[in-house]
This record gives C-alpha cells, sequence and structure tokens, in this order.
C-alpha cells in the first residue's frame, strides 16, 4: 500500500516477492520517522532513508520493522554519523518480508544497485574469473569466463585475477590437450594449428582424436579441477610405465609431460590447506579511519589467489560492523562456497549462513576458527590485510598531497576528487578512438575509463578538434541525463585535463559552455618543445598560459595522468585495428556459414580471391549451389541485400 504525499520526493521502489510496499511523507527528521513508526508491522523487512531531492541515504534490514525503526525516533544515544543521517531523512519506504533471511538478500541487493550514502559500499564490484568447460559442443572447448553464466557448461572458481586464470589454463592445455579455439575457428580449419605441434592441443577439430578419446582426457580435466588430482596424476603414472613397458616411447613422452604440467599447476598455486577442499577466507584489518577486507579463494584443494578490497565506510564503525554489511554484498552475485571462514565473529553470522544455504541449495557453514589449519588460512589472510591497508595508507597520504599542489597550481578551491583526462588515438583519421580515463584520491579509477569511437562521416581524417568537441559532448550530454533532478555526486570531474594547447582547450570550453556547465575547470597540457617530458606548457581560461618548476612532484604527477590517458587511448585504437585486421569479408556474406566459407578459401585461396571471381566460378565451387553462388556475387558486386 503507497500513501505519499503528491509534494514528497519521488524514491525508487522496488518490488519483492510477496513483500508489503509502504511508503509514508510528513515532516523530517525523528519526527516523521516517529509518525512512521505508527503505522509500522513487528515483522521482518527493509527500511530505506531518502534525504532532499530524493538522495537514498541508508538502506537496513530488520527482524521487526516497529522496533528498529522505532530505534531512530531520538537523536541522542547515537554516533555521529547516525545522528547526521536522522537528521536529513526526509522521507521513508518500507518493504515486508516473510523472513529476516529474504531481508538480509534484498537488503545486500538494495545496496549494491543503488549505493546509499551512510551504507557501507563495496568499491570494487568487478567479477571474478572463472575457466569453463563448455558443454554445448562434442569437443568440449576451455575457456576463462566472466560474467552472467549464460553458456551451457561447468564453472571452476572463482579465481582472483585473470592472471591466475591464464596460468591454470596454459598448464591445463599441456595436463589434458583440450581445445581452447572458438567453435567458428574450430569448424574451418583443415590441418592442425601450431597448438597440436606443440603438444598443447589434441586436435580434434581434425579428427587427430576421437570423441570417446577425447571425453577421457575431459573427464580427467573435471577430476582435477574437482580436487582429484592425485588420483588422476596416478593413473597417467600408470599408463606412462605400461607405455614404456611395450616400448612405445612417443606415447610414453606424452604422458611424461602431462605429469610435469600437473606437478607444475601443484606447486604454482602457493600454500594449498591439507584439510580443506572449498573455501573463502576473509579477514579485516582497520587502520586510520579505513579497513582493507583480504579475500582468499580454496577451491579444489588449491589456492586460487586473492584480492583486497577497501569498502567505504564511516570512521566510527568498527572491524566487525563493516566486516558484517561487506559479507552480504559480497554474496549478493556471487554462489558461496561450502565453508565460509571470517577473522572476527560479525553480529549476522548466523543469519548469513542461513541465507547462504538458502541461496546456493545446500548447506553453507560460516565459521570463526580458533586453532588448526583454518586458523592458520585466516591469521594468513589477516597479515595479508594489514599490509595491503598499511600501503594503502602510505599512498593516500602522498596522493592527498599532490592532489593539494594540483589545486594550488590550477586555483581550485580544494584537491580536486575526480580528475578526468582526454585524449585521441588514431592513425590519418582511421579507426579514430578517444580515451577518457579518471584518478582521485585512491588513484587511478580504472573501472571508470571509458572509451568512444569516433562516429560520423562529418569529421574529416586527422581533425583532432572535431574528435575532441564530439568525445566531450557525448561524454557531458549523458552525464548531464544520468545526473537529471539530482545532487552532483562522485561521478561528476572537478578538473579536466585535455591533452593538447590553446585549441584543444577552446573546443572544451565550448562544449561545457554550450551544455550550461560552469562548475568544472579545465586545463590544456601541451607538450614541451620537441615533446620534452618536462616542459609541458598549461592552457587554462583567464591567464596567460605556463609552466612548472622542472621537478616540481605535482607536474610529474600531472606527467603520468597524461601518459596514462595516452596509453589508454592508444591501447584502444590498436584493439579497433586489430579487429578491423582480423574481419574476414566472407563473415558478412548472408548465407555462407563456417562450412561454406571454408569450401570457398579451399578453392580460390583467399577471401580477396572470392570476392573478384565470377559467377560461374563461385558455382564450381562443391558444396556451393547456384543461390548461394548468387548471394556471393551480389554481396560483392553491388547488391548486398541479396540473399539465398
Amino acid at each position: 500500500m503507497n500513501d505519499i504525499e503528491d509534494n514528497a520526493p519521488e524514491a525508487p521502489t522496488v518490488p519483492g516477492d510477496g513483500a508489503e510496499t509502504r511508503a509514508i511523507s510528513t515532516p523530517g527528521g525523528a519526527a516523521l520517522i516517529a509518525e512512521k513508526v505508527k503505522l509500522l508491522p513487528d515483522s521482518p523487512g527493509v527500511y530505506r532513508m531518502y534525504g532532499t531531492g530524493g538522495e537514498l541515504l541508508y538502506v537496513g534490514k530488520a527482524r521487526s520493522l516497529k522496533k528498529r525503526v522505532a530505534s531512530y525516533t531520538k537523536l541522542a544515544g547515537h554516533s555521529n554519523r547516525i545522528a547526521r543521517m536522522i537528521a536529513s531523512t526526509i522521507q521513508m519506504e518500507f518493504i515486508s518480508t516473510a523472513t529476516e533471511t529474504d531481508a538480509l538478500l534484498l537488503e545486500a541487493n538494495l545496496i549494491k544497485r543503488l549505493k546509499p550514502r551512510y551504507n557501507v559500499l563495496m568499491r570494487d564490484d568487478k567479477s571474478f574469473p572463472y575457466i569453463l568447460l563448455t558443454g554445448d559442443h562434442d569437443f568440449p572447448q576451455v575457456v576463462k569466463h566472466r560474467g552472467g553464466r549464460s553458456r551451457p557448461g561447468d564453472y571452476y572458481g572463482p579465481f582472483a585475477s585473470a592472471g591466475a586464470v591464464t596460468a591454470t589454463l596454459n598448464a591445463l592445455q599441456k595436463a589434458f590437450l583440450l581445445r581452447s579455439c572458438s567453435d567458428s575457428v574450430f569448424e574451418s580449419r583443415t590441418r592442425p594449428c601450431l597448438l597440436f605441434q606443440i603438444k598443447r592441443c589434441s586436435a580434434p577439430c581434425t579428427g587427430e582424436i576421437d570423441r570417446e578419446s577425447y571425453a577421457v582426457l575431459l573427464a580427467e580435466a573435471r577430476d582435477f579441477l574437482r580436487g582429484r588430482s592425485r588420483k588422476t596424476q596416478q593413473q597417467l603414472v600408470e599408463l606412462m610405465e605400461k607405455a614404456s613397458a611395450d616400448l612405445d616411447f612417443e606415447q610414453a613422452s606424452i604422458y611424461r609431460d602431462r605429469i610435469r604440467a600437473l606437478t607444475q599447476i601443484q606447486q604454482h598455486q602457493g600454500i594449498n590447506p591439507q584439510t580443506v577442499t572449498e573455501a573463502d577466507v576473509f579477514a579485516a584489518w582497520t587502520e586510520g579511519g579505513q579497513t582493507c577486507v583480504q579475500v582468499f579463494f580454496f577451491r579444489a584443494g588449491q589456492n586460487w589467489g586473492n584480492r583486497a578490497y577497501f569498502p567505504r565506510h564511516d570512521k566510527e564503525l568498527s572491524t566487525e560492523e563493516v566486516l558484517d554489511a561487506f559479507l552480504a554484498q559480497f554474496y549478493e552475485d556471487r554462489p558461496p562456497p561450502r565453508l565460509v571462514l571470517l577473522s572476527h565473529d560479525v553480529p549476522g553470522r548466523a543469519l548469513l549462513a542461513e541465507a547462504l544455504t538458502i541461496r546456493a541449495g545446500r548447506k553453507v557453514a560460516v565459521g570463526l576458527p580458533k586453532r588448526g589449519e583454518k586458523r592458520q588460512l585466516v591469521d594468513h589472510a589477516l597479515l595479508n590485510a594489514r599490509e595491503a591497508l598499511g600501503r594503502r595508507l602510505a599512498e593516500s597520504s602522498s596522493q592527498r598531497k599532490l592532489l593539494e599542489g594540483v589545486a594550488e597550481a590550477f586555483g581550485l578551491e580544494q584537491p580536486p576528487a575526480r580528475i578526468e583526462v582526454y585524449d585521441n588515438s588514431h592513425i590519418s583519421g582511421s579507426q579514430a578512438v578517444g580515451g577518457m580515463i579518471v584518478a582521485g584520491p585512491d588513484g587511478f579509477m580504472k573501472n571508470q575509463y571509458r572509451k568512444f569511437n569516433i562516429k560520423g562521416d562529418d569529421i574529416e581524417p586527422g581533425d583532432d578538434y572535431a574528435m575532441m568537441r564530439q568525445v566531450l559532448t557525448r561524454r557531458f550530454t549523458r552525464l548531464l541525463k544520468e545526473s537529471e533532478g539530482k545532487p552532483a555526486d562522485e561521478t561528476w570531474p572537478d578538473l579536466l585535463l585535455i591533452d593538447g594547447g590553446a585549441g584543444q582547450l577552446k573546443v572544451a570550453l565550448e562544449v561545457l559552455a554550450e551544455l550550461g556547465i560552469d562548475n568544472v575547470t579545465a586545463v590544456g597540457v601541451a607538450k614541451g618543445p620537441e615533446r620534452d617530458a618536462g616542459r609541458e606548457r598549461f592552457f587554462m581560461a583567464g591567464r596567460p598560459d605556463f609552466m612548472m618548476e622542472p621537478r616540481n612532484p605535482v607536474l610529474y604527477y600531472l606527467q603520468r595522468l597524461r601518459d596514462e590517458a595516452h596509453r589508454y587511448a592508444i591501447g584502444s585504437h590498436r584493439a579497433r585495428r586489430s579487429k578491423a585486421i582480423g574481419v574476414n569479408p566472407l563473415d558478412d556474406v548472408p548465407g555462407v556459414g563456417p562450412g561454406r566459407k571454408r569450401a570457398l578459401l579451399q578453392h580460390f585461396g583467399s577471401a580477396r580471391a572470392v570476392a573478384r571471381a565470377g559467377l560461374a566460378d563461385l558455382e564450381s565451387v562443391e558444396g556451393i549451389s547456384a543461390k548461394v553462388a548468387r548471394a556471393v556475387y551480389d554481396h560483392f558486386h553491388g547488391n548486398p541485400d541479396s540473399a539465398p
């Protein structure tokens, strides 16, 4: 039931399964909350607190909505953070749930999606990589996978980094000879590729191995990834010895190489526990008002890496409270293992175990080990958390001083919280790409980087000014649209650095003026004579261009920003150019799949020769009907809409 006054700020609503949603608006602060308590049920649910302009302040869960929200009816007895939140509240919204576990899951979903100001927030929401053994092909492929699990197959992970996956994939190829090529490449192969020659693939694409034998390799790989590597290794040893006894030394050497690859994987996984097969280990360390949560992943009895998180939170929160809030968000969109080990006894440990068990469809234990190997794993993670936070605090201190220097150099009122740097890359105007990198108090914010493929026939090749105009117009038009009706947030830049001199700066200022943006400082950074680093010249509106002292740390910092933007733009341009080079003209011909494409290439030798071929020549190719030949001919000779 909704009961929202017409003049109340509009708040987003989130439907829940069988949940009842109600929102009421009265005068703000503790008085508003006291009015709401009268109508709330004594049952589980989730509440949301909103400030001026519809800004979401906080999302919380409760076993009893009535009792939990009643605790906010007075400012006294709360920390300064909670008192500020209560005073800023002008609207609340509630969702009743069937159980407290449902409330926990819904709270985590809302926090990750809506990012409320006063909640503990995960800063790095990048998905983890997995290894996928595909299940939609007669000869399954082994690949690195990230994102949703839409493709059929078996997923193994998570791995802490793409590097850990790549290393394991390389060793898996050596040990089990599974194919890694795409299905389209598989279908078009006519002879084994280099991977077969160097004994990293069994070449099922050309029939070098039959389906039954490949299935045996696949089963061995599955056993290994499920933690049964010793069994697989013993079987290979027996096969090697048998081949050697039969004087089949070539086959025996293949088994020997596979055994070596398996041993290499086991040795390079770091510390491998003896009693823990599948677990995630969380350790939190707080210092200087910041917290590091270190996560280690153990799967198949092996250490698959670790990752450090630095969640955003109020300085008044305890380590236990930060870790408690972090855990629910961490597993909101990730499958949990059978065991979760913690360094601190968080308040919602039992509730978390129940929620993860429901989500996984099997029992998930959340433990606080006191002794033994499990405690050693937690202590090791805790040591890494402390060291990672120490490094971050040291870096933050120097970064803060640099940003203060940037503010002084460019006349900003305060150190910039978000710096955006723009650069373009192209070759004579072809495959032009604009790049935007972002930096702030925590260093480079790589999840905020953006690339812009330059569009339109109205831009002359090599017109850098027109390219920069398009990039900035697209960037700030979208930013204005996304932030319409909302207060300025962390996605708004305080400073723009434009790679170029007065001309590029003029373009940037014109774009900002046209869009009515007057609260962003823009600076042009021109390379020095003969492109010498250290002799850059800076251009700003309303002041003469200037240079900095050659050994000024702020100058070095600005050079790093510019170089990072240049690296990112160049990389994006090269990727686009490589993709264009790798495109086969036959891929766009309607009715020509991998089989017909292979037949045409085998007959004519190249796609260029196919494009030049006459209709009669095309019809003479085995497997190409007259209808398909006409489609190919029309595609390359002025009638691309023809289809068989």
